[in-house]
């Protein structure tokens, strides 16, 4: 039996510890609407977060503390998907090692399913290396917007 074969995500020969802005996207085990608190209801904007979502908001602001050279630069958590813009520093030589935008992820997954207890993430994600400040200024409304358009999205309501 032939396996699909998949399609590679990564930019080739890109370094993924350099400095420089990542827009992330990571999504839960079958976009299961987790993240948000289903009891509210159906809600246009952002209801209060489920409490897997608030250990995945705990999980994002501790990125930092562990990574003194990485900021998350805003993010928003979606009911089945997060979405961030991930800034690495430049290593300034006081720290051995920059890492690369996927130990980050890596990081955040175990972080959050350590808390929960289980995973609740698929096993990819997507990536985006923000090009200029036009860039950088799109992917940012994208995120302060995403949950005002939450009710077109294909999960919603179900």
């Amino acid at each position: 039996m032939d396996l699909p074969i998949r399609k590679k995500l990564r930019l080739r020969d890109y370094d993924y510890s350099q400095g420089g802005v990542y827009f992330i996207t990571i999504c839960t085990k079958n976009k299961n609407p987790i993240l948000w608190d289903s009891s509210v209801g159906t809600t246009i904007g952002r209801p209060p977060l489920s409490r897997i979502g608030q250990v995945i908001d705990s999980a994002i602001n501790n990125i930092h503390t562990v990574y003194p050279t990485v900021e998350i630069d805003k993010y928003v958590i979606m009911p089945n998907h997060v979405h961030m813009l991930i800034s690495l520093s430049d290593n300034d030589g006081r720290i051995l090692q920059v890492p690369k935008i996927g130990r980050v992820i890596q990081h955040l997954k175990g972080f959050a399913s350590k808390r929960i207890g289980y995973s609740i993430w698929q096993s990819r994600y997507y990536d985006h290396i923000i090009r200029d400040e036009k860039d950088y200024l799109a992917r940012w409304k994208y995120i302060d917007e995403n949950p005002l358009k939450w009710e077109d999205d294909e999960l919603f309501g179900q």
